[in-house]
């Protein structure tokens, strides 16, 4: 083969190489980056990216919620955090979490890589407007945290309730302090209640 042709048949193989390079590096869309993060295991981010990601929105309700987004009228609160598998298996919710959404394995209209499946998982959500049972004396919410009231039930059992009495039940007992170990309450604790995490016992007092 003479030198022209050689030199044709290398520029070709130099354009060839280059356009796998670059189709490599582009995604469906044709941006570089987000092809890249998933190619790094991490999906893109943003509403409808993957279904209901941290910082993304649902309507009003707890059964089958929608993806929305969070400028809407139809947004009702917020995701701090979401987690894969069972709630009663995984990492606890943020303290201040208003309520969670338990996500079953179902075929949504969108989902996290367009197969039609969501993973089962959970979603701590926080409303976008108050009240705020999640908060200290709020009366709700998945965790018992300090500030919160409760009341007994029978059988060695407590149920969270506002500290204001708004819901009907009034409270009994506020928990003032959570610690490692009982023997670390204060001596004006009436009741030992269960919180979880590091410091699992909450220090009740009478109210």
């Amino acid at each position: 083969m003479g030198e022209r042709g050689a030199a044709r048949v290398h520029a070709l193989l130099c354009a060839v190489l280059c356009a796998g390079l670059l189709t490599g590096c582009q995604g469906p869309s044709g941006q570089g980056e987000v092809a890249g993060s998933a190619a790094a295991g991490v999906r893109p981010s943003g509403y409808g990216a993957v279904f209901l990601a941290v910082g993304e929105c649902s309507s009003f309700g707890t059964v089958a919620p929608t993806e929305v987004p969070c400028d809407s009228e139809r947004a009702a609160a917020r995701v701090g955090a979401r987690e894969d598998g069972r709630a009663s298996s995984g990492p606890p919710c943020p303290a201040t979490t208003d309520f969670v959404l338990h996500i079953s394995e179902r075929r949504p209209s969108a989902d996290e890589d367009g197969d039609g499946a969501v993973p089962l998982g959970y979603a701590c959500m926080r409303g976008l407007r108050p009240p705020h049972p999640g908060d200290p004396g709020g009366g709700g919410g998945p965790r018992t945290i300090v500030g919160d009231c409760v009341r007994e039930t029978g059988g060695g059992r407590v149920r969270e309730t506002a500290c204001d009495g708004g819901t009907g039940r009034g409270p009994r007992f506020e928990v003032v302090e959570a610690v490692a170990d009982h023997a670390d309450c204060p001596a004006s604790t009436g009741l030992y209640v269960r919180l979880g995490g590091a410091r699992p016992v909450g220090c009740a007092r009478p109210l």
